[in-house]
């Protein structure tokens, strides 16, 4: 049932982490359980989840591609391994010339290269063959960028995809239902407006926070796993 405008907000990404670390506990006990954030806002919202859940995390980097002059309008999206999903139906409505497009990715993909040498340095690619994977994100509105996360995920074999958000739009949830295993989501919106609005404190992640999370994140998993040995 979608939740009336105004209903309710979080505090800040982590405390609606810790919102959705419960929505998401029936998953503690699964066995090959990997977190997986959408920098830069997905990562302080899944430390939480990862804390709860004992889970390891890691990052899955997923660039929109906005509409040149409309940048917050996805066009599509492209992720990590090559994946690219697009909106066709806004490439058409706005006459959007291929060319557009590739220079468009071509720029995206520039910045996911950047990532993935910020955030992972020397570790090694993801692993996810036979695993129950979580993506998590601080909130969907379209899906198109998700849905390029789903799909790259797609390609490393999992056992099962859960996308799981602070908040969602009802149209999001819909889209991501067809692609993904499960879309769990603490609050159901519509309409959904900004994604900031559904926060008090809504205040840029930065490059050094996504680092000392995912820094702190490996520093917990590495302790677990020597206490379970």
């Amino acid at each position: 049932m979608p939740i009336p405008v105004g209903s309710r907000r979080f505090a800040d990404r982590r405390a609606a982490g810790k919102s959705l670390a419960w929505s998401l506990s029936h998953y503690a006990e699964r066995p090959r359980l990997q977190i997986l954030a959408l920098p830069r806002g997905g990562v302080p919202v899944a430390y939480e989840v990862a804390q709860a859940l004992s889970a390891p995390l890691d990052v899955l980097l997923v660039r929109k591609l906005g509409v040149p002059g409309q940048v917050e309008l996805a066009m599509g999206a492209i992720a990590e391994g090559g994946v690219r999903v697009l909106n066709h139906e806004i490439i058409a409505d706005l006459r959007i010339p291929p060319h557009v497009i590739e220079e468009v990715t071509a720029l995206e993909q520039l910045e996911i290269t950047r990532r993935a040498q910020t955030y992972r340095g020397q570790r090694p690619p993801l692993e996810l063959r036979d695993k129950t994977v979580i993506i998590i994100d601080d909130g969907l509105a379209t899906g198109a960028t998700m849905h390029a996360a789903v799909d790259c995920v797609r390609l490393h074999q999992p056992r099962w995809i859960t996308v799981a958000v602070p908040v969602a739009s009802k149209e999001g949830v819909r889209m991501l239902r067809s692609v993904a295993d499960d879309v769990v989501a603490v609050l159901t919106v519509e309409p959904f407006y900004a994604l900031s609005y559904w926060y008090d404190d809504f205040s840029q992640t930065g490059d050094d926070e996504v680092r000392e999370l995912l820094h702190a994140a490996q520093s917990t998993s590495t302790v677990s796993n020597h206490e379970g040995a």
